[in-house]
């Protein structure tokens, strides 16, 4: 439902993309992620009509987007970083206003905007003026707007932010319903629980090109599977801690002083755990806790980017207005 191959954009000397190949199926939630600047805000412009390409191809819902835009338009909805309601407008106007320029006949447009209201849980907020909305009830009247044309295709750039951790659940709920319900998904994120708990698929992008790509699990043991966990008792054990997991290991020890943690890589469990115990009190340290982690997304996008993740947006990356 969502192809794009090869797509180039410059800006001056900076190359906001540089070759991007993305896919996603349709009824599918792909998660974008990449560090500030990656290209992610870009990607989505050129793919909802936007923003010209300097080279490559793309194409939604089958349709090619540089020669029938208006024929893409008429397929997707687009909620952007910020919310762009008419703040004079009640929240019923704002979504009837959107389905009559959609072309809607009046009475359709209403029925819609009734509809959506309801699902959003906003039906009591519906006939207030939208500047006296909270963000919450701002971000859900935004993603309303989007699917007023009931598009097969939505396209979301960082759907949550500026939500309380309430307000990023229930946008999770809604957005998972959508999916499931047959829509297909392009959402850019920052929030590595988003992206785990959403996304069917997750495409990392980095200086405007495609590096890695597949499911949470995947990429999570692209990063070293699993870690053997320790935290001891005394911080002057922490040495010799490290120096025992590093030799059933055969990789190098991360230590946290100040946490008094130790971790090391593991194939696989293997007794790994019960020998490790065994040699941990032979070397007299006294442990807290022990056990198994699978690699975070967290690490994930730090081992591929070199980057932490960051919820901050650069200019250059915003959607207009």
């Amino acid at each position: 439902m969502i192809l794009a191959q090869g797509l180039q954009k410059h800006f001056g000397s900076t190359h906001a993309l540089a070759g991007l190949d993305l896919d996603v199926a349709e009824g599918t939630i792909l998660a974008l992620l990449g560090p500030n600047g990656a290209g992610k805000t870009t990607a989505v412009r050129i793919l909802t009509t936007l923003l010209r390409p300097d080279g490559g191809y793309a194409e939604v819902a089958g349709i090619d987007v540089l020669k029938h835009p208006a024929a893409v338009r008429g397929k997707m909805g687009l909620a952007g970083q910020y919310a762009t309601l008419d703040e004079v407008l009640t929240g019923r106007e704002n979504l009837e206003m959107i389905g009559r320029l959609f072309r809607l006949p009046g009475a359709e447009a209403r029925r819609r905007a009734t509809d959506l209201l309801e699902r959003f849980d906003l039906t009591e907020a519906a006939d207030r003026v939208t500047k006296n909305y909270s963000g919450g009830m701002r971000r859900r009247l935004d993603l309303a707007g989007a699917l007023v044309a009931e598009p097969p295709v939505l396209f979301l750039d960082e759907p949550t932010t500026g939500l309380d951790p309430r307000g990023r659940l229930g946008m999770w709920d809604l957005i998972s319903a959508l999916a499931k319900g047959g829509t297909t998904v392009l959402m850019t994120t920052q929030y590595l629980e988003e992206a785990d708990r959403l996304a069917d698929d997750i495409a990392v992008i980095d200086h405007g090109r495609l590096i890695a790509r597949g499911t949470a699990l995947e990429l999570k043991q692209r990063a070293g599977g699993e870690r053997l966990e320790v935290i001891v008792g005394t911080e002057s054990s922490l040495e010799r801690a490290a120096s025992v997991l590093a030799a059933l290991s055969g990789q190098a020890a991360h230590t946290d002083v100040l946490a008094r943690h130790v971790s090391v890589p593991v194939a696989s469990h293997g007794g790994i755990l019960t020998r490790a115990v065994r040699e941990l009190d032979a070397a007299g340290v006294e442990l807290d806790d022990i056990g198994f982690r699978r690699a975070t997304l967290d690490e994930v996008f730090l081992g591929l980017t070199g980057k932490p993740a960051s919820t901050e947006t650069s200019v250059s990356e915003e959607l207009p207005s």
